[in-house]
C-alpha cells in the first residue's frame, strides 16, 4: 500500500531507479534532517552515487545497498549520527545491534525493497522488506544468527563506504576499518589503504587549458556556459567540495552567502554546514568577485548581493523532470548535474590540449573530475601563490594543517635554497 510505512526504510531504490530518486524517501530524510542529523540528505546523496557505481555488478549493487541501507537505519534511527561522527566504539555498537536485531525487523523470506503501485507508475517502500533475513528449519523460524563471513561482508563494505567518503574528503576517518584492525579478523589481514587519482590536481598547463576552453564557450553560448565558467571559478577559488555548492533535502546555495563585513569591506563566502557539521567563511579572491558581477550582470541581477537574496547561485537550464523540483527552472543544480557538467568541461579542455599536441597532457586530464578542482585551488595556492598553510587550512576546511600539509610540493633544491640564508640573530 502507498501509505503503509515500513518499520525501517528501504532507502536506496534498485540500480534502474536509483538516478531518479524516490518522493518517499525524500521526505522521510528531510524529517530526519530537519531533527536529527542535519547532513542525512547529503549522505544519501554521496551513498546514491557510490552505489551508482556498482551498478556494472548486479550482485555488488544489491550486496553495498543492502549492507548501506541498515548501517544509515542504525545511524540515522537508532544513535541519531552521522556516519562522520560515528567511531571505533560505535561499529561496536552496530555489530551488536546486527548480531541482535530488534525480533520485528527481522524476516523469513526476500522480498522487492521497492514497489510500483501500477495505475500511477510511482515507486514507493514495500512494507513487507525487513533488513534482516532470518531462517527456516522444517517450516519453523530460527531464532536469528549473524555468520562469522556475513559480519566480515557487512563491515568490508562498510569500510569501502568510508574510503568513498574519504575520498571526497567528506571525512577523514574510517571507523570501520578501524574496528577490523583490532578485531579478531584482523590477525591475517592487513588493511592498507589505497592510493588513486583523488589527490591529484591540474598542472598549471592543464589547467589554462580548462579555464580558456571554459571562457571560449561562455563567449559563444553564454546561455550556457556562463553558468560553467562561475562554475570552475568558485570550485577553484573556494576550494569547495561538490556537496558544498550543490542542492540537496533542506540545503539550497543561495546568493546570499556572498557576503561582505560590515567592520572591514572584504567580502567572503559563507558555508553554513560542510563536514562535520562545522560553517566556514572563505576568503575570495579580486578575480572571483570579478567573475560573480559578470555571472550576476547575466542573470539580471544587481553588482553584488545583500544578505537577504534569496536568489539561487546555479539554476537548471531546463525544467527538472522528476524529484523534489520536478516542473521548476529556477531551482538548484544536484551532485550529479555539477559532476556531469564538469566532467563534460574538462573532456572538452582535454580535446583541446590534445589538439594542440599535448597528447599526455590531455591522457592524464580526462582521469580527473570535479573534486580534482578542489585540489587544484589548494595546491596552486599553497606551491604558487604561496598563500600561509593556515590561511589555506581555514578556508579549505581541514580539520588538521597536516592534511594541508600534504598539498605542499617541494624539491630538495628548494628546500636548500630556502634555508641557505637564514640568519642566526634577525636583528644583528
Amino acid at each position: 500500500m502507498l501509505n503503509e510505512k515500513p518499520p525501517v526504510y528501504p532507502l536506496f531504490d534498485s540500480a534502474d531507479f536509483i538516478l531518479a530518486g524516490n518522493s518517499f524517501v525524500n521526505q522521510h530524510i528531510t524529517t530526519i534532517t530537519l531533527h536529527k542529523v542535519p547532513d542525512a540528505g547529503l549522505i544519501i546523496e554521496h551513498c546514491s552515487d557510490w552505489l551508482f557505481e556498482q551498478k556494472q555488478s548486479e550482485n555488488n549493487y544489491k550486496a553495498y545497498r543492502s549492507e548501506l541501507t541498515t548501517f544509515l537505519h542504525w545511524c540515522f534511527d537508532v544513535a541519531s549520527l552521522s556516519p562522520i561522527q560515528v567511531t571505533r566504539k560505535d561499529i561496536a555498537r552496530y555489530i551488536n545491534y546486527c548480531e541482535n536485531p530488534p525480533i520485528d525487523l527481522v524476516g523469513y523470506f526476500n522480498v522487492a525493497q521497492f514497489k510500483t503501485d501500477k495505475p500511477t507508475g510511482i515507486r514507493y517502500p514495500n512494507s513487507a522488506w525487513r533488513p534482516f533475513i532470518g531462517k527456516k528449519k522444517l517450516g519453523k523460524q530460527l531464532p536469528y544468527s549473524l555468520s562469522e563471513n556475513a559480519l566480515k561482508t557487512k563491515i568490508a563494505i562498510i569500510s569501502s563506504f568510508y574510503g568513498y567518503l574519504n575520498s571526497e574528503e567528506y571525512t577523514e576517518r574510517n571507523p570501520a576499518q578501524l574496528w577490523l584492525k583490532h578485531s579478531r579478523f584482523a590477525v591475517n589481514r592487513k588493511y592498507v589503504k589505497n592510493d588513486d587519482d583523488n589527490h591529484h590536481a591540474f598542472t598549471k598547463l592543464q589547467w589554462s587549458y580548462v579555464v580558456s576552453t571554459v571562457t571560449e564557450l561562455a563567449e559563444k553560448e553564454p546561455e550556457k556556459h556562463q553558468r560553467s565558467l562561475f562554475l570552475i571559478n568558485i570550485l577553484y577559488s573556494c576550494y569547495l567540495r561538490i556537496s558544498e555548492i550543490s542542492a540537496r533535502a533542506g540545503y539550497s546555495p543561495m546568493m546570499s552567502q556572498f557576503r561582505k563585513d560590515a567592520h572591514n569591506g572584504i567580502w567572503y563566502f559563507y558555508v553554513p554546514f560542510s563536514k562535520s557539521g562545522k560553517a566556514r567563511s572563505i576568503a575570495i579572491s579580486a578575480s572571483l568577485l570579478d567573475g560573480l558581477r559578470t555571472y550576476r550582470h547575466f542573470l539580471g541581477l544587481s553588482d553584488l548581493p545583500n544578505i537577504n537574496e534569496q536568489h539561487p547561485i546555479f539554476i537548471r537550464h531546463k525544467a527538472a523532470s522528476h524529484g523534489r523540483d520536478s516542473g521548476e527552472l529556477n531551482a538548484n543544480l544536484g551532485i550529479r548535474q555539477i559532476r556531469e557538467e564538469i566532467d563534460t568541461l574538462i573532456n572538452l579542455a582535454a580535446d583541446k590540449a590534445l589538439e594542440d599536441g599535448f597528447d599526455h597532457d590531455s591522457e592524464l586530464m580526462r582521469k580527473l573530475s570535479a573534486h580534482n578542482i578542489r585540489h587544484t585551488g589548494i595546491t596552486h595556492d599553497i606551491n604558487i601563490n604561496k598563500r600561509p598553510l593556515s590561511h589555506v587550512q581555514a578556508d579549505a576546511g581541514h580539520e588538521s594543517i597536516d592534511t594541508t600539509s600534504q598539498y605542499l610540493h617541494t624539491t630538495q633544491t628548494e628546500r636548500h635554497q630556502s634555508a641557505a640564508n637564514k640568519p642566526l640573530d634577525h636583528l644583528a
